[in-house]
């Protein structure tokens, strides 16, 4: 298999990793969706003991969410770096014990020696 054939399979498995991401993202905002829709209109201050409570049983869901964000945000950062240097080509490395580099300009530098064709 070709060096071009290996990234197109691997940018082709991440494409399909990321459509399956976007399908459970989806299905989880639907959730949320119907948690919120469940939770306004059936918990109020009379299903808990006190004040306190009520604010501590939201904050644990609260807690929930930002760790399932967090943990999806590293996933796809994870994904990005992996990406990344799928599609970012390698700098051809310079020797430095020819002169610094300068043999790409030719003749541009010419002092007028042998190398002069105004003869």
């Amino acid at each position: 298999m070709s060096r071009t054939a290996s990234y197109h399979k691997m940018l082709r498995s991440i494409q399909d990793f990321q459509h399956n991401i976007a399908l459970i993202l989806e299905a989880q905002a639907h959730e949320a969706a119907r948690s919120r829709h469940w939770v306004c209109n059936h918990l109020d201050s009379s299903h808990y003991m006190n004040h306190y409570e009520q604010v501590r049983r939201t904050g644990e869901i609260h807690n929930q969410l930002l760790e399932v964000i967090n943990g999806l945000t590293r996933m796809e950062q994870a994904l990005a770096k992996n990406l990344q240097a799928l599609l970012i080509e390698p700098e051809p490395a310079v020797p430095e014990a020819t002169g610094g580099g300068m043999e790409n300009y030719g003749d541009m530098m010419s002092l007028g020696g042998t190398n002069d064709v105004s003869g």
